[in-house]
């Protein structure tokens, strides 16, 4: 089978495609032939030995976490799916799931039916970035009706899933994208927007109950102004450093990292929302599975909105 390698930690130019054995699932594991394969920051940050490289081990190996397909093979044990079952989700995570190939393997409980109204290149976008948003405002802010919250690079990959599922929790939402977006942030339900390039959120918005960070660094200090006492300001990428901390103790907030896990009965969650259309996914943009090189030159070099994915089976 198919499947993109890389052999060496370095620029989009190391990812190749390569005939690896197809892989065969243990008891409790399925194997999926994949349709898509979701794209995400954490990709490309694995690539150049920073991410997950840790927890991967060795090279070679093949990157990739986000994946939709059908099961063509199911592991002893397995009483979830059949094959021809439509699925999707993030297996394996932060440990190699090897999902751009032709096919995976995966635990069964880290995979959820796909929702019949969404095609693989949609549901391949939506687990890891929605599960981050999950994990992080319903599972660990535990975001309540009318409770504030201010979501920054609101259009982005995990920022406008984070968005709807703030909504669907009964949030007032604010995000902060460049003006450019908020026509489609409002589209999603945000209710106030601000553009970063022209004012300082801080002047903006006060009073928060929770500060999603998507963004990190300067911006997660600068964010602790805005929340009200007691207030939780939750750090996605690289996490709340030790400046961030002392400054959030210092202003009688709440500030914590968070680390997406692969987590069914969320995704079950997440995927009833899509089927229901209070969930949708931007597809920022599209390459075959041999272009992996170039859909990380894309993400990494250009400011998209929602997601980017291969597409690996026809």
């Amino acid at each position: 089978m198919r499947a993109v390698v890389q052999d060496t930690f370095g620029g989009p130019e190391v990812l190749h495609i390569a005939e690896v054995p197809r892989p065969e699932p243990v008891p409790t594991e399925v194997l999926v032939r994949v349709h898509a394969a979701g794209v995400n920051p954490v990709d490309w940050k694995t690539r150049t030995g920073k991410g997950a490289a840790a927890a991967l081990g060795p090279l070679p190996f093949t990157i990739g976490w986000d994946v939709s397909g059908v099961v063509e093979q199911i592991g002893y044990g397995v009483t979830r799916f059949a094959p021809g079952d439509e699925v999707f989700g993030m297996p394996r995570f932060p440990r190699q799931a090897a999902a751009y190939a032709d096919y995976i393997t995966a635990p069964s409980r880290q995979l959820a039916r796909k929702p019949p109204n969404l095609s693989h290149i949609e549901a391949a976008a939506i687990p890891l970035a929605s599960l981050t948003a999950w994990q992080a405002i319903v599972e660990t802010a535990r975001l309540e009706p009318g409770q504030r919250i201010l979501i920054h690079g609101a259009a982005g990959g995990v920022g406008h899933l984070a968005v709807q599922i703030a909504k669907s929790r009964g949030a007032t939402v604010f995000g902060t994208a460049k003006a450019a977006q908020h026509d489609f942030l409002r589209g999603l339900g945000a209710d106030e927007l601000i553009d970063y390039t022209a004012a300082n959120f801080e002047d903006e918005v006060a009073d928060l109950d929770v500060v999603l960070d998507l963004i990190g660094g300067e911006t997660s200090l600068r964010s602790v102004s805005t929340l009200r006492r007691g207030g939780l300001l939750i750090v996605v990428p690289s996490g709340a450093d030790q400046s961030v901390l002392a400054a959030a103790e210092k202003h009688g907030v709440r500030a914590t990292n968070i680390m997406v896990e692969p987590d069914c009965a969320a995704l079950e969650q997440i995927a009833a929302l899509a089927e229901s259309g209070r969930l949708r996914v931007e597809i920022d943009a599209v390459f075959p599975l041999e272009d992996a090189a170039k859909a990380h030159e894309h993400g990494e070099t250009r400011s998209s909105r929602g997601k980017i994915v291969l597409s690996v089976a026809f």
